[in-house]
């Protein structure tokens, strides 16, 4: 079916139909308008509709004009205008201010309407004859609310041809007539309104005929009254405006809505997308803009391109959340609003370019239209928003910017508008792909830091991992574990630390010099709560056959506490074998001793941020001290981190603390180097640490 246009929807609208500015210049005329009021569009687009009414009602307007230009409520008015000839047309007039400011009215010509209520006021048992020759339905009440004339589009609508209807109430016809009370109670069930407003009342209802159709009919009524002001009788008049009512909607829809995928068009869009800037500051979290552009979408358009547009519209309605805006711009561009994202860009840019990457991957699906699977890919712009000051056509524009920067680069690609954005989102992106390489080419090594006791004889060493990367050199944890974190990649990772430290433990066992040496090795929480985490401990230690009870895991307070149940079923069930456990980063996090004596820790390690003031911050020195008392309670041993001088490690010694790790006594270096080291420091000939 050909698509119809705006322009000619509202030129043959069956009402008048005037667009004006807000202060009433009138800016379109329908030809319905032009006809009946004998203008020309170029002559009435010189004029107000205060110009066009009659001069002792133009005060009235302009207070109703103000009115409607307040708010975007629907509104009606009984009016008069003007014609070019000078003849006064009553008009009942429909007004509503468009999202642009502008006011969208229609008008009906109500003169015969109301001369016709007025002869049936006056005289309404002489009309018998008259009203058949009216097709809507129209029936007339006494003031007790009995029925005394109906006319054939009533007894249609009521199926009350063949019923004895006269002199009967509501009541008495729905008990004699099932069909009548559903219809009854959709159209004419608030005749107790029409009496106390004491005039005409005019409201819509939706009725079912009795064909099962929904109706939307128009209903008019008039109470008239004795000369001594008692109840005389109600006049009823229906009409059947559902086509009328369809007309708008698609006006509305033409006007505010993609014909072709019925999403909301450039102009809804731009609404949206300023409330979405004023919620954003509200808020004060940040929003995005994802301008999709789908790639070689011509190659589709003469055979089935309308249904695979509205193919695609479905799935990204189908991945958005709730309050998020799809949009589509015509021809093969759509634009994703996403709200409220987060208070920072950074989170805020991760979370805009994962939505995209899903609707990337989701639009990479196969299409199946008319028994054909066609494939599609699209490029992406992203541009953040953070405020109301933003504008929307510029927001819209940069995100377009940005789409077309990747159709320049090969097309399926996303970009961000944010220069700086881009270039750490690529960075970001580089060094994902450098470290799922870093895995399979075994990039990673291990360094060794020794931990020693009160008379600096080893027992044993914290593993540390590094990644020797070909092109960065070596690489500090720092630099990449955070993002193994949030990828996953930190679980193969760990596993991996795992296992070498248990075939070095293995190594060791043969070597009477280094039996006795103790590896703690750090588990990230991610790693540790892992449903098969206990599974895979056991399968390292029995493919490595390293001793259990020289393996010490560290894990955070953090992660610890997360989920208590869970950690303590584990740590027991590995503690079976002789694995021990300590706990780092003690006192950095939200420890409960509630929680706390529920673990079955082997060791305390108290975190070097404490260690480092120790000796002259009295804060950190009471937090040290602390933390060694209630250690030696639980019956656990201590270990600090961080120690660094001689003060510290005297200051920790004198407290109660008996083990010892930092750079007094060794930064953490190769295995070969640690190994060198242990002469300097002798291995302590015992299994404690």
């Amino acid at each position: 079916m050909d698509r119809i246009t705006n322009t000619e929807i509202l030129r043959y609208a069956p009402d008048m139909v005037f667009i004006t500015e807000s202060d009433g210049r009138i800016v379109f005329a329908n030809d319905n308008a032009l006809g009946v009021l004998g203008y020309s569009l170029d002559e009435l687009r010189t004029k107000t509709v205060l110009d066009i009414s009659p001069v002792d009602w133009r005060d009235t307007y302009r207070a109703s004009l103000e009115r409607v230009a307040a708010d975007t409520q629907r509104h009606t008015f009984e009016i008069r205008l003007v014609s070019k000839s000078g003849q006064k047309i009553a008009m009942e007039l429909h007004v509503v201010r468009l999202p642009s400011g502008m006011l969208y009215g229609s008008c009906r010509d109500i003169t015969e309407r109301k001369q016709h209520s007025a002869k049936l006021a006056e005289a309404y048992k002489h009309l018998t004859d008259l009203i058949e020759t009216i097709p809507d339905p129209i029936f007339f009440k006494d003031g007790d609310g009995r029925w005394l004339i109906i006319n054939q589009p009533a007894k249609q609508l009521f199926a009350l041809e063949n019923i004895a209807w006269h002199g009967k109430t509501d009541m008495e016809l729905a008990a004699i007539q099932p069909s009548f009370r559903a219809a009854y109670e959709g159209c004419v069930k608030d005749d107790a309104l029409a009496w106390d407003k004491g005039s005409l009342l005019v409201t819509e209802e939706l009725i079912t005929s009795l064909d099962g159709d929904q109706l939307t009919m128009e209903v008019l009524k008039l109470p008239t009254y004795h000369a001594d002001g008692t109840r005389r009788g109600l006049v009823i008049i229906g009409r059947d405006i559902s086509e009328h009512k369809r007309a708008h909607k698609r006006i509305h829809e033409l006007a505010f809505y993609d014909p072709v995928t019925l999403l909301p068009n450039r102009r809804l869009l731009l609404d949206r997308l300023g409330q979405a800037c004023a919620a954003s500051a509200h808020r004060q979290s940040h929003g995005a803009i994802i301008y999709i552009d789908m790639d070689h979408f011509k190659e589709y358009i003469g055979s089935f391109g309308d249904d695979l547009l509205r193919e695609i519209s479905q799935r990204l309605v189908d991945m958005v959340q709730v309050g998020d805006t799809v949009a589509c711009l015509g021809a093969d561009a759509y634009v994703v609003i996403m709200n409220a994202l987060s208070p920072t860009l950074s989170k805020a840019a991760d979370a805009s370019m994962v939505f995209a990457e899903r609707i990337r991957a989701g639009l990479k699906q196969p299409f199946l239209i008319h028994g054909k699977q066609i494939r599609t890919t699209a490029s992406m712009g992203i541009s953040l928003f953070l405020g109301h000051e933003e504008i929307a056509e510029i927001l819209l524009n940069q995100a377009q910017g940005a789409m077309a920067l990747s159709k320049s680069a090969g097309r399926d690609i996303i970009h961000f508008y944010d220069a700086d954005i881009q270039s750490g989102l690529e960075k970001r992106s580089k060094l994902e792909q450098e470290l799922r390489i870093a895995i399979e080419q075994q990039q990673f090594v291990l360094y060794y830091q020794i931990q020693v006791n009160e008379s600096h004889h080893a027992v044993g060493a914290e593993v540390l991992l590094r990644w020797q990367n070909p092109e960065r050199g070596l690489v500090q944890p720092t630099g990449f574990i955070g993002l193994c974190e949030e990828i996953g990649l930190i679980v193969p990772i760990g596993l991996w630390v795992l296992e070498q430290a248990c075939k070095q433990l293995r190594e060791w066992a043969g070597d009477r010099s280094h039996k006795d040496l103790v590896l703690a090795v750090n588990v990230s929480a991610k790693q540790f709560h892992q449903s098969d985490f206990v599974h895979q401990v056991k399968r390292i230690l029995n493919e490595t056959q390293a001793r259990a009870s020289h393996l010490k895991l560290e894990l955070t307070e953090s992660s610890m506490l997360s989920n208590i149940d869970d950690t303590v079923s584990k740590m027991r069930e590995l503690q079976t074998l002789g694995v021990r456990f300590s706990m780092d980063d003690f006192g950095t996090g939200h420890s409960s001793l509630h929680y706390l004596k529920r673990l079955p820790l082997d060791q305390i390690k108290i975190d070097q941020s404490f260690v480092r003031d120790v000796t002259n911050n009295t804060h950190d020195a009471t937090i040290v001290k602390t933390i060694i008392s209630m250690s030696e309670a639980l019956g656990l041993n201590i270990i600090a981190e961080g120690v660094e001088e001689i003060a510290q490690r005297d200051f920790l010694y004198q407290h109660g603390c008996k083990d010892f790790q930092g750079y007094l006594f060794g930064r953490p270096v190769p295995l070969s180097e640690f190994e060198k080291s242990l002469h300097n420091n002798p291995i302590k000939t015992t299994n404690q640490a």
